[in-house]
């Protein structure tokens, strides 16, 4: 703000201008300021050619309302300056004054990451494994000393891994420990595991600085300065050691204002609607904290690089300003951190068919990240091991003795290659019917269910794969052999079946002799 203020002072030509036969010395119209301080907030490395005149005129506003520039009458205090000729002047010396230093406590400042990435790229083209060389004989000259006579073995080397091979090994193993964090038999119903990109996942583990921030190789996506500025200004409030804050009410609601505007108008949130589903399940876990922050590490992975060096950027500067005791309040009505989740809850997390319930999930989701944003922001060193770990397996030289089945770890990789259209319809009828027939075969063998559940699994099996069942039993006396007759009993003479139906009591009369 000073900085500009002192730039658009020095730089504003003044000049002698005639309004109603009246002249005025060391003025300007407001077209000529608009066209200065555009060009000097292009040129700005806090700014940059992003910004447009109407941003400028925005700026130009705030200026004519804290009294950086009046008009040739001397007012001021209103946000009424158009983009026209109407004329304005500098007044005697600008009112604003730099924010007094924050006193030291005694305390450690926590630091807040540097927005200025490094220009030297932290990329890495591959990921670096163990190279073990070993033939042999040197294997065997080596252990035989230790441990005496050997059977005989031969080495045996691992296909060669490309880059492509372990992008997909990252994702593989990532959707496996993801699906069992959350508990699924499945993922197919909270993600479509095709719009995960493998490459996304690694830049985001591997090309990172110091501070743990996702480094875009492509510059064009990286945040605008001027918004870097204003969220390094609200984060680091009021100790900002290249930033001299103006003292004028309202300036850090400005700032904030323009923050939400920035975010507001993405047409995507930065948690995707392609993942809407995968994040909104992990709400599910919050009752287990260390489960929901490892489901979060691991969705947040399988973000775009600069989606996810946003939401840091975004998350972290949302839990300084919340915890930020010096910081003005941002509204007279709501609570800091309260505003902050409203204002924030969207553009990180909604539906693309918006539902009521939507803000009410992204408020929860938000209010947890702020609260676990160290751990859930950074890379799963578990996860991370463990893959590296079974990388370097693959790529290791393996020992084979004598009558041995190879690997008895792990088994090798196995990685598409074309086939013929012919086999591929073999395979599909072949591997789809062995598991029927065993399941199949496994019904009939089952000796724990009723007879009458057993005919209707089987009868409920026929109608579902008719092939199938048909070569387990060609022909009817096939299946009878699955329920053997039992011998029907005669049912018992009854001996009150002899006697004669039941007759009623008569009385008789009885004589005395």
């Amino acid at each position: 703000w000073n900085e500009i203020i002192e730039l658009f002072r020095a730089g504003m030509p003044l000049r002698k201008h005639r309004c109603r036969f009246k002249s005025y010395e060391r003025c300007f119209k407001a077209s000529e300021a608009v066209d200065c301080l555009h060009e000097l907030l292009g040129s700005n490395q806090n700014f940059g050619p992003e910004v447009t005149r109407d941003q400028t005129v925005k700026l130009l506003k705030k200026f004519l309302k804290n009294h950086v520039i009046e008009d040739i009458k001397g007012r001021w205090g209103k946000e009424d300056f158009e983009d026209d000729g109407h004329l304005y002047r500098f007044p005697p010396s600008s009112p604003l004054k730099s924010y007094p230093k924050k006193p030291s406590c005694g305390k450690e400042v926590i630091k807040f990451p540097d927005w200025n990435e490094p220009k030297a790229g932290t990329s890495q083209d591959y990921i670096p494994v163990k190279s073990i060389t070993m033939n042999s004989e040197m294997w065997y000259k080596r252990h035989s000393i230790a441990i005496g006579e050997v059977p005989a073995c031969k080495l045996v080397f691992r296909r060669e891994i490309t880059q492509t091979n372990i992008e997909e090994i990252w994702k593989s193993m990532t959707l496996s420990r993801l699906q069992k964090v959350l508990g699924l038999d499945s993922l197919d119903e909270v993600l479509d595991t095709k719009l995960v990109n493998s490459k996304h996942i690694v830049q985001n583990v591997y090309n990172v600085n110091k501070q743990g921030i996702v480094t875009l190789e492509d510059k064009s996506k990286e945040l605008p300065h001027w918004i870097l500025s204003a969220m390094k200004c609200l984060a680091n409030w009021p100790s900002c050691s290249d930033l001299k804050q103006p003292t004028y009410s309202g300036f850090e609601r400005d700032v904030f204002k323009t923050i939400v505007d920035y975010f507001g108008q993405m047409k995507e949130p930065l948690l995707t609607f392609n993942f809407f589903d995968i994040f909104v399940s992990v709400l599910g876990l919050l009752q287990k904290p260390s489960k929901a922050v490892e489901a979060l590490q691991i969705s947040c992975l399988l973000l775009p690089p600069e989606n996810r060096k946003r939401l840091q950027l975004l998350v972290r500067m949302m839990a300084r300003i919340s915890l930020n005791q010096d910081l003005p309040p941002l509204s007279e009505s709501v609570r800091t951190r309260t505003l902050i989740v409203q204002a924030f809850s969207h553009c990180i997390l909604c539906s693309k068919d918006e539902v009521d319930l939507d803000e009410l999930l992204a408020a929860k989701l938000v209010s947890f990240l702020m609260d676990n944003y160290q751990e859930i922001l950074s890379v799963p060193s578990a996860l991370k091991s463990s893959i590296e770990d079974h990388v370097v397996h693959l790529q290791r030289v393996q020992i084979k003795y004598t009558g041995a089945d190879g690997d008895a770890t792990l088994p090798p990789p196995s990685f598409c290659h074309q086939i013929s259209t012919d086999e591929f319809e073999y395979q599909r009828a072949a591997g789809s019917q062995e598991p029927l027939a065993a399941l199949l075969e496994e019904i009939v063998m089952n000796k724990e269910i009723s007879v009458k559940d057993k005919k209707k699994k089987l009868k409920q099996f026929q109608k579902s794969y008719p092939e199938v069942y048909k070569v387990r039993f060609p022909t009817p006396e096939t299946e009878a052999m699955v329920f053997p007759e039992k011998p029907k009993q005669k049912p018992p003479i009854l001996m009150w079946a002899l006697k004669k139906p039941f007759q009623p009591f008569h009385r008789t009369r009885s004589f005395r002799m």
